[in-house]
């Protein structure tokens, strides 16, 4: 039994590229396909992304489904992995070619609908995206980027009153304070304290 947990039914070589090659191209077809695979918006997506890995597996571990041949699976997935992301940490215009532009979806409140066409969003998916972020509308946000990851970065749109009612406020609790502080001195002086 322990045997056959452990015995390789192909030759190590065989067993270190299968997961590197199918991880190249993995890499290269969500690059071609776009940030929204890598963004899980719907449950289509999900769906793809969970089942790819299905796909994928036995690509990986072909025949053998030893413990070492998972760990030696496991062990080149991390490797390359590694490799890749000190390959392009060390070569930042590589890296910029292989994670692609981010994307504006909305500038000063205004939505890009051929961005997001491009992108394959709808209305509906982004909304949601404004929602998660506490946003109601599009004319709340000044910018809404899909980075190169699949993540989204929304800045909203600072009101100007607000800031003036901020500062309005603070002002008020400042001179509160001040009075506040006066009357205790006061209370003090004629040596009657204060409750």
């Amino acid at each position: 039994m322990i045997e056959s947990m452990f015995h390789l039914h192909l030759p190590l070589l065989e067993k270190i590229l299968r997961p590197v090659i199918v991880y190249v191209f993995l890499i290269g077809f969500l690059r071609l396909f776009g940030k929204r695979e890598l963004a899980q918006l719907n449950p289509f997506d999900l769906v793809v992304l969970l089942s790819l890995s299905n796909t994928v597996q036995n690509a990986m571990i072909g025949d053998d489904n030893s413990v070492s041949g998972g760990i030696i699976g496991a062990l080149s997935l991390l490797t390359i992995n590694w490799l890749l992301s000190r390959l392009l940490f060390n070569m930042p215009k590589l890296n910029q070619a292989f994670e692609g532009s981010p994307s504006v979806l909305i500038r000063h409140g205004v939505v890009d609908w051929e961005e997001a066409k491009r992108e394959a969003l709808t209305e509906i998916e982004l909304r949601s995206v404004l929602h998660k972020q506490g946003f109601n509308d599009f004319s709340e946000v000044e910018k809404c980027v899909l980075e190169p990851n699949g993540n989204f970065y929304l800045e909203g749109i600072k009101s100007m009153s607000d800031d003036a009612q901020r500062a309005e406020l603070r002002k008020a609790i400042e001179e509160l304070h001040l009075e506040v502080k006066q009357m205790r001195n006061e209370l003090a002086a004629r040596g009657v304290l204060p409750i």
